[in-house]
């Protein structure tokens, strides 16, 4: 059976605060003109008032004994009923009861679930477990469905025998389908990779689950090897036609989470050999993706090298510069005192003789000429040579194909392959360049005497540099690949597309045609502009140089509110002390976070004391304590092994982010958190996470000097952590800015993003007006960036020298319909930002839809740097909201008291790190909140002064009063009482 708290099931019971009981139990005038009519005396009008209200919130008919006592209190105030009479009993008032839940379904215009509900849920079910396997999900689908149709709930029993019988169904269909497509010479291959082969000592199905290391030659000659053995088993593709994408990779999750022996186990037809061919359909497509990885990182890894040889021969001949420059110097002033030119043809003449002689000095010469000029492109071809034989291998098991009609590169890339073990050095010059830029076609063509050719090696370097810009822009892409596929097949068919425009145009409030979407760009910008210009003599925080850089001046620090440190040292006084296990516990026991953990598979956990157990695995991986240090201080709870396993099999990052979003939910009840912020901003902000130097994305960062990858965080105006991601170092951090706030699932939806300067570009300003998002980052150099006016024809008194550059409109309106398809592609779900991101964002001459959202982007960011240095309020906004998520990076790093480094070099592991050690930090956060709710109260009623100023002042981030060190004890019986989210003793804006 599937546990209630893992669903959306209504669970009556629950203790509501003033805001949540006026907005879902405050009587209408409908409500009492329906009392009136349908009951008699105080208990019945009450009793059917409870029935009422609690079917209008929960969608079912609750047990009147297990509603909630602040309920029942807060209706009858509304009754008039200043001592509240009981509610009718359920035995003896049987047949009242049932006549006021027949009052109430003909009042609300519901059904009964007899009438018509399970063949709803059938149909509901049915479709969903095509896509969905989590039982939880499936209920939760047929919750919606019955509350959609207006159909009472059935009791939590029968639906989950339902819904649980027809996933089966729907699983069982599958099975037989793949199991009857297999041969039985496939089978037995796909069973071989359970079993240790006689002259090995791991199975295949361990290399199956392999993650890779640095693009290392030796790791790139591992991996293509692994595609190769990839490729020599059962093809997935055709038996597992027909099973959707999604249910794909939860079969490939389910399988990797289990070991060799449970899938020999498995008795179910066609199951095991499903799940392993969805896991090496799964390996097949990141092995792909993380060989094109390290072809692009060792291109790039050439050219670095390239350039640090051209800066040491610069240094190295800097000398013979430095004498080169300081011969012509004498030269000049030999021409200054000698007036005859035969007597300075003889002086310079002995000068240069003096100095080595002509021949030797054009030789010193052409030295320094060749690396004067920053040109790195003849030292590439010594560095690549080094690689190239594993480059082509890895080329030649992939399907590159190009994304548009621009075949050069790809007939290129042919040509070099063709010659790879051609001893000559020209190619005949009927290639088609023009991939490449002219600095690189005056490299590779040779003109000389003759006929000008093409030089092989040149040639060579340039294709692979080339095939890397390509990858990476989407210009060319890999069949069978998921981060390098052609995002074009991602995207939302446009026929598809069509019939939501206009809906979500409206949603938006945008206009639904290319041309008014353009004339009220052009219009915002020309007003936003005017406007600025007009009031530039009253912005005395302004000013402009000659040459239009703007200057702003450094605002003033806001005063503190007085007392603010007496305030403080009262609150820090009353903070109960509390033991990190404990708020663990406490948060789990509001929030019921725990109750997504679970197998892959969706069914309820085997394990003995499981909550328990997720709550020290939460700790120990949260804290970066690791399962050994974590069991070694608490044997008696769980081992080592047995943590490894709960974080494999039952916890991933799907189900880490929904008990965030529980958490969060809970902490949102209380007035506190609005007292920082209303929950409309979200600030998101990368920071240098250390790695050991045996995975694929790490790398060392320029900025941050060390090795490893940035956990790049969301949290929201009001403190708490909204979402967490790992990515790799080098990648600009805007192109996964976008993300967070598609993918959270928190009550907290924001609509306004701040960030630094890295988290901003054209491209990410452009989509976000697009996905309703107003983008305002504090940008480092913000008075570097280009302002462009509306129209070249537009002139301003005050602010003209701002302006550099003119929008190109025509393409913004040309390109609508494109950039609107990838819109609606995000809102639907199909592809993430970061994906689309990471094309729009690396230049491209042939991709048009980039340049239109850079061209977008430029209108966006114009109008953002208008506000911004027009509106001293903007500018203390973003500065305040920025400064919060550098306390939150400080607060995770003490979060994190195990070490700052992440050991393991699995992605999938290195994402899950920082998402445990945000899941921990905001059960933190919500235990301070409660626990400083009580204290501001208690404060209040012993007479100390509890004012809004002085609670803005303060921060969840607080952890003096909490213990992470001791001995490490879990008493599940020792549990708090129900959260009570109190108002504060003063009024706080909903």
């Amino acid at each position: 059976m599937t546990a209630m708290d893992r669903t959306a099931y209504p669970r009556p019971g629950e203790r509501l605060t003033r805001e949540e009981l006026q907005t879902r139990y405050d009587l209408s005038e409908a409500d009492h003109a329906f009392l009136r009519a349908a009951a008699r005396g105080e208990a019945g009008r009450l009793t059917l008032a409870t029935i009422l209200k609690t079917r209008l919130d929960l969608g079912v008919f609750p047990a009147l004994a297990e509603v909630d006592a602040g309920i029942v209190t807060h209706l009858a105030r509304q009754l008039g009923l200043t001592a509240p009479p009981p509610l009718l009993p359920e035995d003896t008032g049987k047949s009242t009861l049932y006549r006021y839940r027949a009052a109430v379904r003909a009042h609300l215009g519901v059904a009964s679930y007899p009438d018509a509900g399970e063949v709803l849920v059938t149909n509901a079910v049915l479709a969903a477990a095509e896509t969905m396997s989590d039982p939880a999900d499936l209920i939760n689908r047929a919750i919606e469905a019955l509350r959609d149709a207006r159909i009472d709930l059935p009791a939590f029993s029968t639906l989950d025998r339902l819904v649980n019988h027809l996933r089966g169904r729907v699983h069982e269909r599958m099975y037989e389908r793949v199991a009857a497509r297999l041969s039985a010479e496939s089978m037995a291959a796909l069973d071989t990779l359970l079993t240790v082969p006689p002259d090995g000592t791991t199975t295949p199905f361990t290399r199956l689950k392999q993650t890779p290391g640095p693009a290392r030659l030796e790791t790139i000659a591992l991996w293509t090897d692994r595609l190769g053995w990839l490729i020599g088993l059962p093809d997935p593709g055709a038996l597992l036609e027909g099973i959707s994408h999604t249910k794909l990779r939860q079969f490939a999750a389910e399988a990797a989470a289990l070991e060799p022996g449970e899938l020999l186990d498995m008795s179910q037809r066609g199951k095991r050999h499903t799940l392993l061919l969805s896991l090496i359909r799964q390996a097949r497509t990141r092995c792909r993706d993380e060989l094109i990885e390290m072809l692009i990182r060792r291109v790039r890894r050439t050219q670095a090298a390239a350039k640090e040889r051209l800066a040491a021969l610069q240094d190295e001949n800097r000398e013979l510069e430095e004498r080169l420059i300081g011969l012509f110097g004498r030269v000049l002033a030999t021409a200054k005192t000698e007036k005859a030119d035969a007597a300075f043809g003889h002086h310079v003449r002995t000068l240069l003789t003096e100095q080595g002689g002509i021949d030797r000095l054009t030789e010193q010469c052409e030295t320094v000429t060749a690396w004067h000029g920053n040109n790195d492109l003849p030292l590439l071809w010594p560095i690549h040579a080094r690689t190239r034989s594993l480059l082509f291998r890895l080329v030649d098991l992939m399907d590159i194909r190009s994304a548009t009609q621009d075949r050069s590169l790809l007939d290129a890339l042919a040509m070099v392959a063709e010659h790879r073990q051609s001893r000559r050095d020209d190619l005949p010059n009927d290639l088609d360049l023009g991939f490449a830029s002219q600095r690189w076609r005056s490299f590779v063509v040779k003109r000389g005497s003759g006929s000008p050719a093409i030089d092989r090696r040149a040639l060579e370097v340039c294709v692979f540099i080339h095939l890397a810009d390509a990858l990476q822009a989407g210009d060319v892409y890999v069949v069978g690949a998921e981060a390098f596929a052609d995002y074009r097949d991602q995207l939302l068919p446009w026929p598809e597309c069509a019939p939501r425009l206009a809906a979500y145009c409206r949603l938006l409030n945008m206009p639904e045609s290319a041309e008014a979407f353009v004339a009220r760009l052009k219009d915002e910008l020309t007003q936003t502009a005017a406007d600025v210009d007009a009031g530039f003599p009253d912005n005395t925080e302004l000013s402009l140089d000659a040459d239009g850089t703007p200057h702003l001046k450094k605002p003033r620090a806001a005063r503190e509110p007085d007392g603010l440190a007496d305030f403080e040292r009262e609150i820090r006084a009353r903070m109960p002390e509390r033991h990190l296990l404990d708020i663990l516990k406490h948060t789990e026991h509001w929030s019921g976070y725990t109750r997504h953990f679970g197998p892959p598979s969706g069914s309820d956990p085997k394990l003995a004391n499981a909550v328990r157990r997720y709550l020290f695995a939460v700790f120990g991986y949260g804290c970066n304590l690791g399962p050994v240090q974590t069991a070694r201080h608490a044997p008696d709870i769980a081992t080592a092994p047995a943590l490894r396993r709960i974080n494999a099999q039952h916890i991933d990052a799907d189900k880490l982010e929904a008990a965030m979003a529980d958490v969060i939910g809970q902490y949102t009840r209380f007035g506190l958190p609005r007292c920082w912020g209303d929950g409309r901003a979200a600030i998101a902000d990368g920071t240098h996470v250390k790695l050991r130097e045996n995975n694929l994305l790490g790398s060392r960062h320029i900025r941050y000097g060390g090795y490893g990858g940035i956990a790049y965080h969301h949290i929201a105006d009001s403190y708490i952590a909204l979402f967490t991601t790992f990515i790799p170092c080098g990648v600009w951090e805007a192109v996964h800015i976008l993300d967070a706030l598609l993918k959270n699932r928190s009550v907290l939806q924001p609509d306004i993003l701040h960030a630094d300067t890295q988290g901003q570009s054209e491209p990410v300003f452009g989509l976000c007006r697009l996905l309703g998002i107003t983008l305002m980052p504090r940008m480092r150099s913000w008075a570097d960036v280009a302002f462009y006016r509306p129209d070249n024809a537009v002139r301003y008194q005050h602010i003209d020298a701002l302006f550099s550059r003119e929008i190109d409109w025509a393409l913004i309106t040309k390109h609508w319909p494109d950039m609107m398809q990838v819109a609606l592609s995000i809102q639907a779900g199909r592809v993430l930002p970061s994906m689309l991101l990471r094309k729009l964002g690396t230049y491209s001459r042939k991709n048009r839809l980039s340049r239109a959202f850079r061209e977008l982007g430029r209108v966006e960011r114009t109008l953002f740097l208008l506000r911004f240095i027009s509106n001293a309020d903007i500018r203390r906004s973003i500065h305040a909201e920025t400064t919060k998520i550098e306390s939150y990076n400080d607060f995770l790093d003490w979060v994190s008291f195990g070490g700052p480094v992440i050991k393991s070099g699995d992605p999938v592991e290195q994402d899950k790190q920082l998402k445990y050690a945000s899941l921990v930090a905001n059960t933190i956060m919500l235990s301070n909140v409660t626990d400083l709710t009580t204290v501001l109260s208690s404060m209040a009623a012993d007479g100390i002064a509890v004012t809004p100023d002085l609670v803005a002042r303060l921060s969840p981030y607080t952890r003096e009063h909490v213990r992470r060190f001791g001995q490490y004890i879990l008493d599940m019986n020792d549990l708090p009482g129900p959260l009570n989210p109190m108002p504060l003793p003063f009024e706080v804006p909903l």
